[in-house]
Order: structure tokens, then C-alpha cells, then sequence
């Protein structure tokens, strides 16, 4: 089997990650680009000592490092000609402390922490150190008030206990799109959990765009399918949870979703 043929399974998870690191999925997209372009450039440099998944998110962590270390910016160029100081926010908005992508790699994307500690090049006692760190700071994070948009009960209750756990507040469960929409309307969430099929056949995605149009808010998306929505080629969520979740990941999309929220309003 080809190199190539070992990472694409992967492509879709490095894609998730990769957006979540950076609140953007043009942004998270251009570093995976940028992370197989360097594969296909020098093949002969890929780990080959450790498991293909791994050695993909070792290469695209070589290149995030390197980019934001050295050179403070995307791996692709472009910009809209703003002034310095606007893009210099927007840059420092977009790098994710190392507390968060400890908590993202092990909580997210299920490495070990001696996986995680090989990917950011220290130890499981670091990881560990590191995930702590980042769950202390999530604890001190602004509330916010959360519509779920999901139509099986247990799955919604379930949520519904997470988000309280953290300490934010429900403001609804909606089951259809237009349910939804009406929810957001009458109480304006900080935040946006969506499951993608809904009870009567309508789409989350539907009734995301349809709240969208009406103000801006951060969303996660829920799905059995993932790799359906984290293909690259169109607009799709910047945040995604795969079903069936686990707490953890939960806390982290939520966490992670509402840090870019919070880092992009303005000082």
C-alpha cells in the first residue's frame, strides 16, 4: 500500500484538528495543504518508525510550529490589506496555546498522552501537566448561553448535562429546523450545538445557515459521519463532534469554539 493510500483515512480527522487549532477552516485547511505538500516533497523524511496517523500529525504539527514560531503567519500568503495592527490581533488570535493543543490531540483527536507528548515533542507527564493547565483555564472562561439543536432525547440530555457541568446555561433544545431558528430568535445563544439530521427530515445545517443570516454566533456540529463534512473542497464546520462522543471532546469543541469567539471581539 502507497503512503498515500495509509494517510487518507486520516485526512478527514488532521482536517478537524486542524481547524479546531485554528478557529478557521480556510486557515486549518491551508496548514493540512501545506503539511502534504511537504510529504510530497520529501517523501523520504516522513517518520516511518512510528503509525501512519501518527506521522501525518507529526508533520502537520512540524509545520504549524514552524510557521507560527518563525514567521507569525499563515502557510499560504494573502490578506485583505488591513492595518498592522489588525492583522497582528487576528494572527495572535489564531495560535492556540500549547495547554489547548495538549487538551485538543489527547481529548479531540484520542492520542495517548505519549502519543500526544511524541506529536508537540515533550513527555506523558508534560501532556498531562499541559491538559490540566488548559482545564483550569477553561473553568475561568466567560459563560455563555447555549441553544442544542438535536433530535434524539438522550443524546440532547446528555449534552444538556455537559454544557451545565461547565457551567453555561441551556436557553433550548430544538428537534426540527424550524424550531430552531425560532429558539434563536427569541433568545440569542453565545453558542451553537447541531446535530446534522433532525426529526422531521429538516437539516442542522439548514437551520444553522438560517440563524447565521440572521447574527453571527460560534456552532459545533454533531455527526455520525465526519469524514462527509471535513473533506476540504466547500464551505464546512470549523468545529465537529463525531458520534458517539465522549465528554471530554465535548468540553474541549465547546472550550475551543468559544476561546476564537471570545479572542476575535475586538479590544
Amino acid at each position: 500500500m502507497s503512503l498515500g493510500q495509509q494517510l487518507a483515512p486520516h485526512l478527514p480527522f488532521l482536517r478537524r484538528y486542524a481547524r479546531a487549532l485554528t478557529g478557521s477552516q480556510q486557515h486549518g485547511d491551508s496548514y493540512v495543504k501545506a503539511a502534504l505538500e511537504a510529504i510530497v516533497q520529501a517523501p523520504d523524511q516522513f517518520p516511518r518508525d512510528v503509525d501512519p496517523r501518527l506521522g501525518l500529525y507529526k508533520t502537520f504539527q512540524a509545520i504549524w510550529g514552524s510557521v507560527n514560531v518563525a514567521n507569525d503567519d499563515e502557510p499560504e500568503a494573502g490578506g485583505e490589506g488591513s492595518d498592522n495592527e489588525s492583522i497582528a490581533r487576528a494572527r495572535l488570535a489564531r495560535i492556540t496555546p500549547l495547554p489547548r493543543q495538549a487538551l485538543l490531540l489527547t481529548a479531540m483527536e484520542g492520542f495517548t498522552p505519549e502519543d500526544a507528548g511524541y506529536l508537540i515533542d515533550t513527555d506523558a507527564d508534560e501532556i498531562d501537566r499541559l491538559v490540566s493547565e488548559a482545564l483550569a483555564e477553561i473553568e475561568e472562561q466567560t459563560r455563555a448561553e447555549v441553544l442544542i439543536i438535536e433530535d434524539e432525547p438522550i443524546i440532547a440530555m446528555d449534552l444538556e448535562t455537559i454544557v451545565r457541568d461547565l457551567g453555561h446555561e441551556v436557553t433550548g433544545v430544538a428537534v426540527t429546523r424550524d424550531e430552531a431558528v425560532a429558539q434563536a430568535k427569541a433568545h440569542r445563544p453565545g453558542l451553537v450545538l447541531a446535530d446534522i439530521q433532525l426529526a422531521d427530515d429538516s437539516s442542522g445545517i439548514d437551520a444553522v445557515k438560517d440563524i447565521l443570516s440572521e447574527f453571527t454566533v460560534p456552532v459545533i456540529f454533531i455527526t455520525a459521519f465526519p469524514e462527509r463534512l471535513l473533506t476540504g473542497e466547500r464551505p464546512e464546520p470549523t468545529f465537529l463532534i463525531t458520534k458517539p462522543f465522549q465528554r471530554s471532546t465535548v468540553k474541549a469543541a465547546i472550550a475551543q469554539a468559544l476561546f476564537f469567539d471570545r479572542a476575535t471581539v475586538p479590544a
